[in-house]
């Protein structure tokens, strides 16, 4: 049985996988948006009909003509930052929005807010001192003409958008009461310069960086919860070998075992998972950073392969042919014990677990080479298709909130990376540039 390894990613694509699988067996058998309240409670604030947040998020102040040119760049990448999340309906305030023009005395129009159907109000004042950028906001809630929001935030022009990033985490956390994902970074496999490296961007495809220079082929990336670690497989050797890099200082540590080595997932930021096949069948094995077996957690006739794990480190999604075609089985990691999750589809593989941990996205390969995305319940319940009649639709991987998924699709001829609302909806291309890019992941942490 040949199967596509991946967790939260897609391990080689579907058919290219499919190939190297063969070729491994071969080799083997030859040695809400809400508004935060007081008392911990939230008042739905959300556009009727829509469940967008109504915001009238006005211009920046500058103070002096040279400062300008900052608030203009700062609008826009607050716009667009808020935009992307797909929380908000984004108006212009009214003109008569502040009754005053005394800028250290502005007493804002709450009526005028209302009457444009406004739910909250955003606004600030932008400064340049000496080289250091100062950016002032205030957030009001209309309704109840209280301000929820008083900050300021800093850094130099170079930084405009961690700058304007760190206030959209703000208003996004305080009226939804989740981790936005603002700071996110995504990390894929493109082959743009003629070989299949590992490349980051942020959470909206912009700042592309270039993390691996192997010349050869590197697959499977997953970044560690914190951050600080890389894991992917490498084939410089000639074969499949998991490697673990410090993101640090540069180090990287591979798993010296004999045969495959193949698709991590961290649990932890000290151990991640990865399939084995140096005691013949292909198991799943933990990991420590530093390459050293920490112990194997599957045993089963057959291939197990892309672990994907909830939360709290305390279960495991993975792919198993223990029962015939590919399915996703749940482990737990404490008792070991192993349920089927799903029974819809005869090829489902790609499991990634959402940061809630009550839902696993997956793929599954349908009718000729169509593949689509699902969404399932971890008790089985509540399957959701996502995508449909768009080609191959593979390697889902969730945002640090929930609400969005990154995935893989080939809808416009090359593999490309798209996202989507959790639901299904807004499908959209994340960035555009030379080459196929495939295998996202979504990192859960966050660049302060």
């Amino acid at each position: 049985m040949m199967m596509s390894a991946h967790n939260n990613k897609s391990c080689f694509g579907m058919q290219f996988f499919r190939y190297v699988v063969a070729a491994v067996m071969i080799f083997l058998c030859f040695p809400l948006p809400l508004l935060a309240a007081e008392g911990g409670e939230y008042i739905a604030i959300r556009k009727e009909g829509s469940g967008t947040i109504i915001l009238a998020l006005n211009k920046l102040d500058a103070p002096v003509k040279e400062e300008s040119r900052l608030a203009q760049s700062l609008d826009t990448i607050i716009h667009d930052g808020l935009d992307f999340t797909g929380l908000f309906t984004m108006i212009s305030p009214p003109l008569n929005v502040k009754n005053s023009s005394n800028r250290d005395n502005v007493v804002l129009n709450f009526g005028a807010l209302d009457s444009v159907g406004a739910a909250v109000y955003a606004g600030g004042t932008v400064t340049n001192t000496s080289g250091t950028i100062s950016l002032d906001m205030e957030v009001y809630d209309t309704a109840g003409a209280k301000l929820l929001l008083k900050k300021t935030y800093h850094g130099k022009p170079q930084q405009l958008r961690t700058i304007g990033y760190a206030f959209c985490a703000d208003l996004v956390e305080l009226l939804t009461g989740k981790k936005s994902i603002f700071g996110s970074k995504i990390v894929f496999v493109s082959n743009k310069t003629g070989f299949k490296e590992i490349y980051e961007c942020d959470f909206d495809g912009r700042e592309l960086r270039q993390l691996t220079n192997s010349h050869s082929i590197s697959l499977t990336p997953a970044l560690s919860p914190d951050g600080r670690y890389l894991a992917y497989t490498d084939f410089s050797s000639g074969h499949p070998a998991l490697s673990i890099r410090n993101l640090s200082d540069g180090k990287t540590f591979a798993v010296s075992k004999s045969g495959i080595s193949i698709d991590p997932a961290w649990r932890n930021s000290s151990e991640v998972a990865t399939t084995l096949s140096f005691e013949g069948d292909q198991e799943i094995y933990l990991i420590k950073t530093n390459g050293v077996i920490s112990r194997r957690l599957t045993n089963s006739k057959g291939i197990d392969l892309s672990p994907a794990f909830s939360p709290d480190g305390n279960k495991m999604a993975f792919v198993s042919e223990r029962n015939g075609q590919p399915q996703i089985f749940i482990q737990d990691m404490l008792s070991g014990q192993v349920s089927r999750l799903t029974f819809s589809g005869r090829y489902n593989t790609q499991p990634s677990w959402s940061p809630g941990g009550d839902k696993i996205a997956y793929s599954t390969w349908e009718n000729g080479s169509e593949i689509n995305i699902f969404t399932i319940g971890v008790d089985g319940s509540g399957l959701t298709q996502l995508t449909e009649n768009s080609g191959e639709n593979e390697s889902p991987s969730w945002s640090p909130d929930g609400r969005m998924i990154v995935f893989t699709s080939n809808r416009q001829g090359l593999k490309k990376l798209y996202i989507m609302e959790s639901t299904g909806q807004k499908q959209r291309a994340l960035l555009q540039i030379d080459g196929e890019q495939m295998q996202p992941f979504w990192s859960l942490f966050r660049q302060q």
